[in-house]
């Protein structure tokens, strides 16, 4: 191939950069107008106990805000009303405070991507079937009361002399701990199970539980459960 040949390959032809230009300014068409998305959120305020919990609607240019759903909220409680309550923090799925019902599914709104569709509106609840703050906070002492309960932090076999010196831990015994403090306790799923609404007195739920069972161990249990099943319907 010439340098000739090299050059016409690369440079791009009259339909092209018309093509081109065709489409650099329908993207910037739409980036400019107006990309209108409704969200329904709900309201309650307990300086105000007279007043029923209600939905309200709010109107939110997609093209002037973040992907995330957590985006929307701070945008509204900034340039639109800041009575608006909620909780965030680490707004990268870890810290779990802004857990909230979002269209039907209990989420994180930091990690819940906006339905970019303007024809549908967008509904925000607290998380289900629990005591309200206000907005969109619930209550979480009586989950945290219940993790406390079955004491999932680390103990000693021996005594309790914490605080005067530090105790090493190995990397070993870091990695026994894979898979049971991955949690961030959200509450999601607890707050999903229709068991944890009516006895959330009683029944812990799927949250607390998993940190007060050994997974690995369950599953091993399981599978040797299985195996002996198996085995007696072979005979």
């Amino acid at each position: 191939m010439t340098h000739r040949n090299i050059y016409r390959f690369l440079l791009p032809t009259k339909k092209n950069f018309v093509a081109s230009v065709r489409l650099f300014s329908v993207s910037l068409k739409r980036l400019t107008e107006p990309k209108v998305k409704t969200f329904s959120i709900y309201r309650w305020n307990p300086d105000v106990p007279e007043e029923k919990p209600y939905m309200q609607n709010y109107h939110v240019n997609l093209n002037k805000c973040g992907p995330m759903v957590l985006d929307a909220l701070i945008k509204i409680k900034n340039e639109i009303d800041p009575t608006l309550t909620f909780r965030r923090s680490c707004r990268e799925g870890i810290c779990g405070s802004c857990a909230m019902n979002i269209d039907g599914t209990n989420t994180l709104a930091c990690i819940s991507s906006i339905d970019t569709s303007s024809n549908k509106t967008s509904k925000i609840y607290p998380l289900p079937h629990m005591y309200i703050i206000k907005d969109l906070v619930p209550d979480m002492n009586n989950f945290y009361s219940q993790y406390s309960s079955i004491k999932p932090w680390l103990q000693r076999k021996k005594g309790n002399d914490s605080g005067p010196k530090q105790y090493l831990q190995s990397i070993e015994d870091r990695q026994k701990l894979d898979g049971l403090y991955e949690c961030i306790l959200c509450a999601c799923c607890s707050t999903s199970c229709p068991s944890y609404w009516w006895n959330g007195d009683k029944y812990l739920g799927p949250a607390v539980l998993m940190q007060g069972l050994n997974p690995g161990r369950a599953i091993a249990e399981i599978k040797k459960l299985l195996a002996k099943i198996t085995e007696k319907k072979i005979q």
